[in-house]
């Protein structure tokens, strides 16, 4: 795979297929429905897209209304998920579990359990909410205007203390209780956790810092540059190697599998310093040097990561974006993976892009506005944010007959595997599924009716293929502790409601969007006063209110 890489001319490189692609097929799967990034939900309006305002149309995002608005809206939006006969001609026959009664009401199939396969973004894409807490507490402003609201990021930003795995393994957990209200619907909470490492049982590390040298980049972006690969520096460790490409038009090596000595290395601490701002933006270009170093450099018994830090700008050379995503795509199917790091104000930050080209690489996005988040990411949280636990984890949820999901956190679902793309999951961390659930059949309900849980993935070394299956009963899962399924349902109607509050057009309009975000932190807070990421939510709610 190396020698036939590098053998590639870059035209070549240019040319060769993506093995990033989103997961969703053509055949209709994803038609009509309500949420811009979900695959297969059902019932009510669903949720909105990322708000990106893209206008992509097709089955892969469900943007579907070319120059829109970019609320994600897709088809006719009444959720009522009309997913084909996946024959490929998207002509929409109906199924059998979507065929009618004599009254027009679809009829409720109490008799199959309900399989559905489920998938967040990479575990440690976080930068939408950071961008909005940037946006709102640090700059005052009570517009949202062009800032990205992706739910799954909220869930990934935010911590949920489930208890670790043991080393090597993951471990599953569950929460849920009735919907005050409403006798058919729950509030049901996954979780699948990975391992703890500590600094020192870190792997080493063969690191390609890919970083945008252009003019765009000069004064603060520059400095946010700097600062976070100090923070990088001062977490490597003897036995890590690193290299560094600088791009702008052009691409220049200044470090290539140079071995550090230890944190805060000479050398590197100097190649840092001496990073200046100057020239165009070929992001392409960037990226596809960076992967030949990083191919280069590769070693099997080491953690290969390429951090590509920029604004997102991309001016000059090869600017399609499905192009860079799959240049950003080639690491990604041979243990090479990307973290993105956005540094800029939020206003000028192509935010789309640098989600697009890290969601290809198997990676994770993240923002960086200020030195203490720099230091957040890459000091404290440095093995979280650079490490893998577990490849291409992949959530499996069986549910009683006539079940259906009715609002979900993550990026997407479906009851097709193949629509539904695994991720990886980072050590020290959870991928977290919060959804609302509801019946047909609720006379089918006891305490002894069951959920299933299976997470299948692959060790990050030796690529075996591994799998953890849990059954809870709902009598089991009503004994059990709330607080974090309270956590879970806050903070999914806190990015809710903040896409809500971007469409309102007055005042009035405004306060009735945060109202469910209001309503869902007050019982979370209740059962967890000292809760910082709580508090966080509730001050910007705060300031966001008229």
């Amino acid at each position: 795979m190396n020698s036939l890489f590098l053998s590639l001319p870059i035209f070549a490189l240019l040319a060769l297929p993506g093995c990033g692609d989103d997961g969703f097929s053509d055949d209709g799967a994803a038609s009509g429905l309500g949420d811009g990034e979900t695959s297969g939900q059902t019932g009510g309006e669903g949720n909105e897209g990322d708000g990106d305002g893209d206008g992509d149309s097709g089955s892969d995002s469900g943007d579907g209304d070319p120059g829109g608005d970019g609320d994600g809206d897709n088809g006719d939006g009444d959720g009522d998920a009309d997913t084909g006969d996946g024959d490929g001609d998207g002509d929409g026959d109906e199924s059998e579990s979507e065929s009618e009664s004599e009254t027009g009401d679809p009829l409720c199939n109490d008799v199959d359990d309900v399989i559905l396969y489920l998938s967040p973004d990479d575990s440690n894409s976080m930068s939408s909410p950071v961008q909005v807490r940037e946006r709102v507490l640090t700059d005052g402003s009570g517009s949202l205007s062009g800032v990205p609201v992706r739910v799954w990021e909220f869930m990934n930003y935010y911590g949920f203390d489930y208890p670790a795995a043991e080393d090597g393994e993951l471990a599953l957990f569950a929460n849920m209780q009735p919907l005050e209200g409403e006798p058919s619907t729950w509030q049901l909470q996954l979780a699948v956790t990975s391992e703890v490492m500590t600094p020192a049982e870190r792997p080493p590390m063969n690191l390609v810092l890919a970083l945008d040298t252009s003019g765009s980049m000069n004064g603060e972006p520059m400095n946010l540059l700097k600062e976070t690969c100090r923070a990088i520096a001062a977490n490597l460790a003897f036995g890590d190697t690193v290299s560094i490409v600088e791009w702008d038009t052009e691409n220049v090596w200044t470090l290539a599998g140079y071995p550090v000595t230890g944190p805060n290395d000479a050398v590197l601490s100097e190649k840092i310093e001496e990073l200046a701002a100057g020239g165009g933006t070929d992001l392409n270009g960037g990226l596809v040097s960076g992967y030949e170093l990083a191919q280069q450099t590769y070693d099997i018994n080491m953690l290969n990561r390429i951090v590509l830090i920029s604004d997102g700008g991309a001016n000059a050379g090869v600017t399609d974006i499905d192009l860079i995503a799959e240049n950003a795509a080639f690491g990604g199917s041979d243990g090479i993976y990307m973290v993105g790091v956005g540094v800029a104000k939020d206003s000028n930050y192509n935010d789309k892009l640098m989600n697009d080209v890290t969601d290809a690489g198997k990676g994770a996005s993240v923002f960086v506005p200020n030195d203490a988040e720099a230091w957040s990411v890459f000091g404290d949280n440095f093995e979280n944010t650079m490490a893998i636990a577990g490849r291409n984890v992949q959530v499996e949820l069986t549910m009683p007959p006539g079940f259906e999901i009715v609002k979900f956190s993550g990026e997407e679902f479906s009851s097709d595997p193949k629509e539904v793309e695994p991720q990886h999951l980072a050590p020290n961390d959870a991928m977290v599924f919060h959804q609302q659930i509801e019946t047909c059949a609720p006379e089918l309900v006891d305490d002894e009716a069951e959920i299933t849980v299976v997470a299948t993935w692959e060790d990050p070394w030796t690529f075996e293929s591994k799998q953890i299956m849990q059954s809870w009963t709902f009598g089991d899962l009503a004994g059990m502790d709330q607080g974090l399924l309270l956590k879970g349902a806050a903070v999914l109607a806190y990015a809710e409601s903040l896409k809500a509050y971007q469409k309102a057009q007055n005042d009035a309009q405004k306060t009735a969007a945060l109202s469910a975000a209001f309503a869902a932190i007050s019982p979370a807070q209740a059962a967890r006063p000292n809760d910082d990421d709580l508090l966080e939510i509730a001050m910007i709610l705060a300031q966001l209110n008229p």
